[in-house]
């Protein structure tokens, strides 16, 4: 990656940056310290925005972290950056960022933001590097020079008074820690103690640096001991960076050490050049001597036996390429890395070039490797093909024992099954279907021919490549030919016996055949018999058990010629034993076609014999049972006949009574009771026939064709005749009530009684609300003169002629008030009891609230409330009690102790609110 900055200043020192780029590509390990380097350093500036970087290639490809680092550490503003998650957006984002540096003077070459964008490691280092020459190391200037060596100047000058520091570069110089730890003891030795530092232990002096500079000097840690001390050479652009956050972090006393660093300089190149030459002869003198040991072992072609042995060589090749060499490729690009920069800084330094020990040169370590590598490629190509010849035989013999064990197993059981004599005591379906199973394993013995001639074939092989393990293959082998002769042998025998013995149970099929066909119906019909022998019947009447009777007489009749049949059906079986036993054939017991045996239709035939009288003698009983219920129907039907006659008469009677009732109300009652009493006589009747009824339910009978009266109908009427006459008792004894209570006339209550039953016309004892309506009118009720009707007063009897003779109405509204108070439930319907309740509360003057609240101010002496002791005073004792366990206390402005509310008391006793 190239790239340089358009200033003057750093044009010497971005010559020098194409010798870095071109080292760069010899050790990816410095990409790794500068990944490293420049994520903390960019960090160090994020964490101001509260924000940091985790991978340093990735964080900055959609550009918005890279525009903000660029403004904490310019403390300038960029354009707006863009926020969509398209890679166009990205670009732009980039490219913003990419402008702001080109603003600042510094000329980009060959870094576009596609790479960035595209997470181009080398680009994207390249810009960060770009962006820490600009921003943390060009201003950098030490006795007239700028960059790296106002840098490099600084720091020897810095750490030129410590014992064993010689800071002559940024890479080589840095390993032993002790550099680091000399410039923070310089400028802040309160926080190192420098003495008890030891060169040998570079990692604890790294880490000791890097802490305290973290800890107290707000310096990030960018790189880890171990990265520096574990590589030859530490990357000169990460050190770089480190160094310039020391530098910017003690810049205040940097002027006072440049003419110190400017003498060291001289001196530390020299020295640097020879432990460097040192190094490379040691360096190189190693490696030789390890290629010379490893050639021969990589030139060994002993051949192994088996494929696992092959493969131990094949992962001790793999251990050495993975393990031994790659530390080895370390150490010779480390060597061609100290030769190339030796020979660079000599030349710089215009010192002669280095010339290594005969046989040292690069070229000699180059041909060495060259020979090692082809000793290795041989190597590694002759133990495939010896693995691949292993394994054609191994996968040889894997085959063939893989074949057997198939073959094996498919022969196993087959000589026990084609002996066996199962045919013997089969039938003929099941000797057929032995028939078509031989035929196909005949077919699978032909198909595995081929099976038995490939392993035969693979063994022969295996013969021919001298096989290890030949004798077991051989003796398997020849294990599987014998016994597949065996097998075709017994297969030719076993189809024989198969093929006699079908023709044998032919004929005894036909036979079975004709048994099933016969025996099958006639199984069929005496189920059907034994099914209605035992069937339980339920009849009503005598005509239904004598047409059970008929048909039984009918199935006697055709029991001779059913045993007939019976008789030729075990016929045919007899002549089946027969030809079985004359030919030796073991018969399997079960007829193919049918399950019914010989056996079972006999022990069904006298099952059914036997079953002929009993159904015999439950018919008679029946018969018997039925003419004795007939008897029992006739019984109730005349009793009941009585009963219902006796009972609808009475109701009539009852009405008519109802409605011609004479006399005065004292006298109607007495008549009533004597009626009641009379009808009381008549219980014994009743109770003759619930005896009847008794017997009838005991009998289980249910109907009776000789009355149309049920128990249930006769009990209703009965209890309906007595309700009837109780109701009207207790109507009279209310009117009686009624009249005493409200002064009304023994000609009113005629009148009423007279106008209640005229509209009566189904004689129910109410009225419809209509029929109630019409009544009312009758009577001369004129609901339109409100003030009239609240007075209770009726109209004149002229008056009350012309609104029949004019057929007036009552208002709607309130004649529903008027139902509402004699059909309290809805009904639908008034009795004659609150009719007349209604009638005596229209025409008679009764009590009111305001009337009992005037009665009781007079007691309390015209006052809005009274006490306990004037009600006990006025009021008998139980009275007096009564009201003061009920009346409220009195809580008006003119209230006193233990005054009572007598005014909430009365509208209570009215309805009118709560008690």
């Amino acid at each position: 990656t190239l790239h340089h900055l358009s200033t003057d200043t750093l044009d010497t020192y971005m010559e020098q940056e194409n010798d870095w780029d071109r080292d760069l590509l010899l050790d990816p390990a410095w990409e790794k310290q500068q990944r490293k380097t420049f994520t903390a350093w960019c960090n160090s500036h994020l964490r101001k925005a509260g924000t940091q970087i985790e991978n340093i290639e990735e964080d900055f490809r959609d550009g918005l972290k890279l525009m903000l680092l660029l403004e904490v550490i310019s403390g300038e503003r960029l354009p707006k950056p863009e926020r969509g998650k398209m890679r166009v957006h990205k670009i732009n984002n980039v490219n913003k960022a990419l402008d702001f540096i080109a603003s600042k003077g510094v000329k980009l070459v060959s870094i576009g933001a596609e790479e960035i964008v595209d997470g181009n490691a080398k680009m994207t280092l390249g810009m960060i590097w770009t962006i820490i020459l600009r921003f943390a190391i060009q201003d950098i200037s030490v006795e007239e020079t700028s960059a790296k060596e106002g840098l490099l100047l600084w720091c020897q000058r810095k750490t030129a008074p410590y014992k064993n520091v010689n800071v002559q570069n940024f890479h080589i110089s840095w390993k032993d820690g002790l550099a680091f730890n000399a410039l923070i003891h310089r400028h802040r030795p309160d926080l190192i103690d420098y003495d008890s530092l030891r060169k040998d232990d570079p990692v604890t002096n790294l880490n000791n640096a890097f802490e305290v500079a973290e800890k107290h000097l707000d310096i990030p840690k960018m790189l880890d001991a171990e990265d520096i001390v574990n590589t030859a050479r530490p990357d000169e652009k990460a050190i770089m960076t480190y160094v310039s956050s020391f530098y910017h972090a003690f810049s205040g006393a940097q002027k006072a050490e440049t003419a110190a660093n400017r003498i060291c300089k001289v001196l530390a190149v020299n020295q640097e050049n020879e432990q460097m030459m040192e190094d490379y002869e040691k360096l190189a003198s190693d490696l030789l001597e390890w290629i010379r040991r490893t050639i021969p072992w990589l030139e060994n072609r002993t051949q192994e036996k088996t494929v696992n042995d092959m493969q131990a060589k094949q992962e001790d090749f793999r251990d050495y390429r993975c393990v031994h060499k790659p530390p080895k490729v370390q150490e010779k690009c480390q060597l061609e890395i100290s030769f190339n920069t030796l020979q660079t800084k000599l030349r710089l330094s215009n010192r002669p070039a280095f010339m290594p020990s005969e046989g040292r040169m690069v070229s000699d370590i180059n041909g060495a490797w060259h020979t090692l590598e082809g000793a290795e490629k041989g190597y590694e190509e002759w133990i495939l093909s010896e693995i691949r010849r292993l394994e054609r035989l191994e996968h040889l013999a894997e085959k063939f024992h893989q074949k057997a064990a198939i073959h094996e197993s498919w022969t196993d059981g087959k000589e026990t099954m084609l002996t066996q004599k199962d045919y013997e005591t089969s039938t003929l379906s099941e000797v057929k279907a032995l028939l078509r199973k031989h035929e196909a394993f005949e077919s699978d013995l032909a198909a595995h021919q081929d099976r038995v001639e490939q392993i035969a074939a693979i063994a022969q092989e295996l013969n021919e490549l001298d096989y290890y393990d030949s004798a077991s293959v051989n003796t398997r082998c020849q294990k599987i030919c014998d016994q597949w002769d065996v097998l075709g042998a017994l297969t030719q025998s076993r189809k024989e016996s198969l093929e006699r013995t079908e023709k044998q149970l032919e004929s005894i099929d036909e036979l079975y055949l004709e048994y099933a066909k016969r025996a099958a119906p006639f199984n069929n019909w005496m189920e059907g018999a034994m099914e209605d022998l035992q069937d339980m019947f339920i009849v009503h009447n005598i005509e239904e058990i004598q047409g059970l009777i008929t048909a039984h007489e009918q199935f006697k009749s055709t029991l001779s010629e059913a045993n007939k049949e019976r008789e030729a059906i075990q016929s045919i079986q007899a002549e089946v034993q027969k030809i079985a036993q004359s030919n030796g054939i073991k018969l399997s017991g079960a007829n193919p076609y049918t399950t019914i045996t010989p056996e079972s239709i006999d022990n069904k035939w006298e099952k059914a014999m036997a079953m002929v009288p009993l159904r015999d003698n439950a018919l008679q009983e029946e018969l018997n049972r039925q003419n004795s219920n007939d008897t029992l129907r006739a019984k109730f039907a005349t009793q009941a006949n009585t009963v219902g006659a006796y009972i609808q008469d009475k109701m009539e009677e009852i009405g008519r009574i109802s409605i011609e009732m004479n006399g005065t109300l004292e006298d109607q009652l007495t008549s009533l009771k004597e009626y009641q009493k009379n009808i009381m006589s008549y219980m014994p009747e009743i109770n003759k026939l619930e005896s009847f009824h008794q017997l009838i339910q005991e009998a289980l009978i249910f109907d009776n064709q000789y009355t149309s009266y049920t128990m249930e109908h006769l009990r209703v009427g009965w209890e309906q005749l007595l309700t009837t006459i109780a109701r009207t008792i207790n109507e009279v004894e209310n009117q009686i009530l009624t009249r005493d209570a409200k002064g009304i006339s023994q000609e009113q209550l005629y009148e009423y009684r007279a106008s209640f039953n005229h509209f009566d016309k189904d004689h129910s004892g109410a009225l419809m609300a209509e029929e109630f309506k019409a009544c009312l009118i009758s009577l001369g009720y004129d609901v339109e003169n409100d003030k009239q009707k609240r007075s209770g007063q009726m109209v004149s009897d002229d008056f009350r002629a012309l609104l029949i003779s004019t057929g007036n109405s009552l208002g709607d509204g309130e004649f529903s008030r008027i139902m509402g108070i004699v059909d309290p439930n809805g009904s639908g319907a008034v009795t004659f009891q609150a009719f007349i309740d209604f009638m005596s509360t229209e025409t008679t003057d009764t009590d009111t609230a305001d009337q009992v609240i005037a009665s009781f101010k007079i007691l309390a002496a015209d006052k809005n409330y009274i006490t306990a002791e004037e009600l006990r005073r006025e009021l008998p004792p139980d009275q007096a009690e009564y009201c003061i366990a009920r009346m409220a206390p009195y809580t008006g402005h003119d209230a006193v102790p233990g005054a009572l509310d007598y005014m909430s008391f009365s509208t209570a006793l009215y309805g009118e609110s709560d008690l």
